[in-house]
C-alpha cells in the first residue's frame, strides 16, 4: 500500500511534466512547419549545402 502512494503522485508529476513540455513545444512553434524538415532532408538543392 505504500508503494501505491509513492507511485500515484509520482505518475502524475511525470504526466505533468509531459504536458507543460508538450504546452511549450505548442507556443514555441514546433509544429509549425510539419513538413518542410521532411522534404528538406531529401531535397538536393545545392543552396542549402553549408560553402566550405
Amino acid at each position: 500500500m505504500t508503494a501505491l502512494a509513492w507511485l500515484i503522485p509520482c505518475a502524475l508529476a511525470l504526466g505533468a511534466v509531459g504536458l507543460v513540455a508538450f504546452i511549450w513545444a505548442l507556443n514555441s512553434g514546433q509544429f509549425q512547419d510539419l513538413e518542410g524538415s521532411g522534404w528538406r532532408a531529401i531535397s538536393d538543392d545545392e543552396d542549402d549545402k553549408p560553402q566550405s
